[in-house]
């Protein structure tokens, strides 16, 4: 709130009047921020990333449990549920609901989630049936709720930063709102990836307490520690962590896949390979057998009925898995060879782009949010990262 400058007040006749007018100015001023939060002595750190499915959650929870670990009462709230599904009726987000059982929290799940960012919920507020004032104070009074039972809590941000401008609720505006500090959560792969970094940092001004790059792959982390990490630091900007890139956090198994995709699995062998990434036979067998050769990890999304990339697949040995479209079942020669060659053939009655979108969102989203995934990401904060400076110990 900014205060009234006695320099500027109006001019009165007597003090009864110039005490009205000042408080009338007050009150005006206050408007905008008659909503704020009041979180007592409650440490509040918001972590918020640049884009979705970088790791938040999982850094989320992760430092929940250091911090209580060391004997601290900690709470969590999501404001803003942008990764929902259907529970019980209701639409909620995952996150908290993953929260509420890792925590052993007993808070109800509308303060955790005070406002449901689905698609319907943006359709109404773009055309104005949503009252931007009435959602500041949702999620103010959830949070005073909450915070009056902990020492420290933990608030995750939308899919990304500047999630629930429509409403002024972007990541930016809750902080503000709940008068937390940032911690930015950051992929890397390459120098460019910088500039994304600054524009973040420069709209959460004084609120940013630091970054931790996440999930940054081998053929990146030296460049990022020796150059990036002191370029950061020398413009003010604390790098608080660079987290390696963990195949168990990044991908998903070709069981866990199929089971997502609700595929049958015609040839097993191989099932607990990982997968990170996805490629598309839609090309000739022999554009696709040099296309399959460079890449790492992948699974082939393909028609049940092209033998030809079945077979240019099998070949490559960055292949993990054939995934059929069509619900086609391949020849006995192509399960022969695959289960040979260890890589399993799950089969989907849905089309290609379909499957491709599916399979894209489990490898995006599936591995962040369990409790071993927590576990893991834990080690690595304690291994990778300040974390004391994080929680802001020292």
């Amino acid at each position: 709130m900014t205060d009234t400058d006695p320099d500027s007040e109006p001019a009165a006749t007597d003090h009864e009047t110039a005490s009205e007018t000042s408080t009338e100015t007050t009150d005006s001023e206050r408007g905008a921020d008659a909503t704020a939060a009041d979180g007592g002595d409650t440490d509040t750190l918001l972590v918020s990333s640049l884009e979705e499915s970088t790791g938040k959650t999982a850094i989320t929870l992760a430092l929940a449990r250091l911090a209580a670990a060391d004997g601290e009462r900690v709470g969590y709230m999501k404001p803003k549920g942008t990764r929902l599904q259907s529970n019980v009726g209701k639409t909620l987000d995952e996150d908290p609901l993953l929260a509420r059982g890792l925590l052993d929290l007993e808070a109800e799940m509308h303060d955790l989630e005070p406002v449901v960012y689905s698609p319907t919920f943006v359709e109404q507020a773009i055309r104005g049936r949503e009252d931007p004032a009435e959602l500041r104070e949702r999620v103010t009074e959830a949070f005073d709720t909450l915070a009056a039972d902990c020492d420290r809590l933990f608030v995750e941000g939308g899919g990304r930063y500047d999630v629930g401008g429509i409403v002024d609720l972007t990541d930016a505006d809750i902080a503000d709102l709940l008068d937390a500090r940032v911690l930015l959560v950051a992929p890397y792969e390459i120098p460019a990836d910088v500039d994304d970094v600054l524009a973040a940092v420069q709209t959460f001004g004084d609120r940013l307490d630091g970054v931790v790059f996440n999930d940054v792959p081998d053929a990146a982390y030296d460049q990022l520690e020796t150059d990036v990490v002191p370029f950061l630091e020398g413009r003010g900007i604390p790098v608080y962590g660079v987290l390696p890139s963990e195949r168990e956090l990044s991908g998903v198994t070709v069981a866990e896949l199929a089971d997502e995709l609700g595929a049958s699995m015609l040839a097993e062998e191989g099932r607990d390979a990982y997968v990170e990434r996805f490629t598309v036979g839609a090309m000739g067998p022999d554009s696709a057998l040099r296309h399959f050769r460079r890449t790492k990890d992948a699974a082939v999304i393909t028609g049940g009925d092209r033998a030809e990339i079945h077979t240019a697949a099998l070949e490559a040995p960055g292949v993990r898995c054939l995934i059929l479209t069509g619900g086609h079942r391949p020849s006995g020669a192509i399960v022969g060879q695959a289960s040979e060659r260890g890589v399993p053939i799950l089969s989907v009655q849905t089309d290609t782009l379909t499957t491709v979108e599916r399979a894209e969102d489990v490898v995006r989203s599936g591995r962040t949010r369990d409790a071993d995934t927590v576990d893991r990401m834990e080690r690595l904060l304690s291994d990778h990262a300040a974390v004391d400076s994080i929680l802001g110990r020292d």
